[in-house]
């Protein structure tokens, strides 16, 4: 599932239902969420979720025949991976939706590259700042400062529900490019570190959750909880990544990352007619201003492709689009 070069224009019937059906199911992760923590401590959902990812990727590696890494130094790093690109973001976006929307906290997610760029820049020196990208980066914090509604005061749940959202697209903002500075050159597949970083978080999840409180037994959820923890765990944290690759595979990493545009747009839609949620009037009007700086820092307008993309290591190990 991994490949040097990507085509310079794959058919859109060969990928668009791949990208499509991605940002459907990670943009519906935040309705499943809503709803598993309704029964459970948010821990235990992310456990639940996390253990039922790993067991997915592991029967994937097991089909293609590929295997978990051997060198130690990727585990070690793989504690900090799993630790921010999953089990802490994840818990938090549990945490967040016992006080939002799951529209809201879809939203949310979409801050992430405003995260993972002054990060780039400033810590792991990935990424040079370039006038483009801080004009980028300060088009899409007045946006967060809008979803916010700052005006309004702080505090309250409400508002400390966003900040815990806020603060899980800020885990993945430190995660990723973490992961591309230490993990991302290896030899491993994608397929194979991310089923290493789910079995590790899922690791640190069964050495925390003992500490929050005893878990119901499965006979104590109800029948759509249950459903909720295995879609979030087989399709929003296993299969979902599959999808990814084939997308990077056929598009470009470049193109596949876009998913984080559409991701919001199905939270939303979701969100209104499964759950009848609503949000004010600032809320979208920041988000689509967050997604406008983001394309801005990501340079997509006037961007021209006019040779084959390379496929980074960084996609390679499946560098996400955010998922919540």
């Amino acid at each position: 599932m991994t490949v040097d070069f990507t085509p310079d224009r794959a058919p859109l019937r060969s990928w668009l239902p791949g990208f499509v059906a991605l940002a459907a199911i990670w943009g519906s992760s935040f309705l499943f969420i809503k709803v598993g923590v309704a029964e459970l401590h948010p821990v235990h959902l992310t456990l639940y979720r996390v253990a039922t990812g790993a067991v997915t990727l592991l029967v994937v590696l097991a089909v293609l025949r590929d295997r978990l890494p051997r060198d130690p130094r990727v585990w070690g790093h793989m504690l900090v991976v799993a630790a921010f690109g999953v089990a802490v973001p994840f818990t938090l976006f549990g945490y967040g939706e016992q006080r939002v929307e799951s529209m809201l906290a879809g939203i949310w997610n979409a801050t992430t590259p405003l995260i993972v760029l002054p990060l780039a820049v400033l810590v792991f020196r990935t990424e040079r700042l370039t006038a483009r990208r801080a004009v980028g980066l300060g088009l899409g914090f007045a946006g967060v400062l809008v979803v916010l509604g700052v005006w309004e005061g702080v505090g309250g749940a409400h508002f400390v529900g966003q900040l815990m959202c806020f603060g899980a697209a800020a885990c993945y903002g430190l995660a990723i490019p973490y992961q591309k500075k230490f993990v991302a050159g290896s030899a491993y597949s994608g397929l194979s570190l991310s089923a290493a970083q789910l079995l590790v978080a899922t690791a640190q999840l069964a050495l925390v959750a003992p500490f929050v409180g005893t878990p119901p037994s499965p006979a104590g959820l109800s029948p759509r909880v249950i459903a909720s923890v295995l879609a979030l765990g087989a399709l929003g944290t296993g299969l979902a990544f599959v999808i990814n690759m084939r997308n990077i595979r056929l598009a470009g990493a470049s193109t596949a990352s876009t998913v984080t545009y559409l991701v919001p747009v199905f939270a939303v839609i979701v969100g209104a007619v499964v759950l009848g949620e609503r949000m004010n009037w600032h809320q979208p009007v920041g988000a689509l201003v967050v997604l406008a700086g983001v394309a801005v820092a990501q340079g997509l307008f006037g961007r021209r492709r006019s040779r084959p993309e390379a496929v980074a290591p960084a996609a390679r190990t499946a560098e996400p689009a955010t998922q919540g």
